[in-house]
């Protein structure tokens, strides 16, 4: 998937909220896909998941990421999941 530019991906959640969860811009981390907001990578969060780190733990060592923005993306993967399985 390529990107040019800035792209944020906003979702509403099921408290009918809407969140800034993931920024796509060629200016930061060479376009690599990162929290809204922050520097950190999306796959850092499924990295820790992956070896057994909990949400808290990610969350403690990077504090710039909110549990809304964890849980939203989340949420996405489910989606996204679902969506092919179907």
């Amino acid at each position: 998937m390529c990107f040019s530019g800035s792209t944020l991906i906003v979702v509403h959640s099921s408290s009918g909220k809407t969140m800034k969860i993931i920024n796509v811009d060629s200016e930061i981390m060479s376009g690599t896909p990162v929290f809204n907001g922050t520097r950190v990578p999306l796959q850092n969060l499924f990295d820790y998941l992956e070896t057994g780190d909990s949400i808290e733990k990610f969350l403690e060592d990077f504090p710039s990421v909110r549990r809304e923005q964890v849980v939203g993306l989340l949420e996405i993967s489910q989606e996204s999941i679902a969506e092919i399985l179907n």
